[in-house]
């Protein structure tokens, strides 16, 4: 059975848990909609296709061909995403009159594993970080990657036939992605390019819509599918960041459209755990007089199907 964090928070029993994961929902734009998939072990095997059997039409007393399809075998491990906050007993009993001081180191990690997360979703690569995952970037290939242009195409340009052609390449990214509806997936794109599509909509009248997605929340949307913005990295850096290249083009970011999908049936990207969000109070440590709470998250990444996802690379901010 798969969950989203929102969904597993209203099941959990664990209050501390349950905080932990409506933070997660809080702070990430893909941790709040991904469905998570339960597994048993560490690893999930399943089976892809690789050829189509043969088939044809035939006279009368005429036989068939016999022909069968090809299936690959692939596998997707789990990954361990956590860590450990420490709070000093005198910070707790000098200054907890203020705030709950472990509560709020609990948060700040709680928001660092939400922006590892979510920048493993589109630029993991396990031969930078091998304990890590593949993200989309990675993934994607072939017709799932769409040019926008040789040197990339600007959002808004002339405010005219620019700021059309982008809008045509945002279709073309869309029905890249079969089945993709506002329901179950998402357009992602930096918070600047996010404001030149405002732009560009206002110059050809109304094509700006904002109104709340499925999980309640106030967003840019394209023909009804959220468009979101991924945030940024431990370090700061835009998660879809403005250094692409793009022909001559090394300004140039890439939009992505994904489709979730809660098992492999329903062809879509989705995420995979053992156990969920875990959070453990381990109390006053011995080798020092501190409290700890513990955070591990077992998860992984699947991509179910060619055209659960798609990039569109060389979108120029301009």
């Amino acid at each position: 059975m798969a969950l989203t964090l929102a969904q597993a928070a209203l099941l959990s029993q664990n209050q501390l848990q349950r905080g932990v994961q409506e933070i997660f929902v809080q702070e990430s734009s893909v941790l709040d909609r991904i469905p998570l998939l339960t597994i048993q072990g560490n690893a999930y095997a399943y089976n892809k296709e690789a050829s189509l059997p043969g088939v044809a039409f035939r006279s009368v007393n005429e036989a068939y061909t016999e022909s069968t399809g090809t299936v690959v075998q692939a596998t997707e491990s789990l990954v361990i995403l956590g860590g450990d906050a420490d709070v000093d007993r005198f910070i707790v009993q000098t200054r907890g009159d203020l705030n709950d001081q472990r509560a709020i180191q609990t948060r700040l990690k709680v928001k660092s594993a939400s922006y590892k997360f979510q920048d493993a979703f589109f630029n993991g690569d396990i031969t930078v970080d091998p304990k890590g995952f593949d993200g989309l970037k990675k993934r994607l290939i072939g017709a799932q990657v769409l040019d926008a242009g040789t040197n990339g195409i600007p959002v808004l340009g002339n405010g005219g036939t620019d700021a059309h052609a982008f809008y045509d390449a945002l279709d073309q990214l869309v029905a890249a992605v079969p089945g993709l509806t506002p329901e179950n997936g998402a357009i992602y794109a930096n918070r600047a390019l996010q404001a030149k599509i405002r732009s560009a909509g206002r110059r050809l009248g109304g094509v700006e819509v904002v109104r709340e997605d499925t999980t309640g929340k106030r967003v840019l949307q394209w023909n009804g599918v959220p468009v979101l913005d991924p945030g940024q990295n431990l370090a700061g850096a835009e998660i879809l960041g403005l250094n692409e290249t793009q022909g001559s083009a090394t300004t140039a970011s890439s939009v992505y459209a994904v489709k979730f999908g809660s098992d492999e049936t329903e062809q879509g990207v989705t995420g995979l755990t053992n156990g969920g969000v875990q959070v453990d109070d381990l109390g006053q440590l011995q080798e020092k007089p501190a409290y700890r709470t513990r955070i591990e998250f077992y998860c992984g990444l699947a991509t179910f199907g060619g055209k659960a996802a798609a990039r569109l690379r060389g979108v120029l901010n301009a």
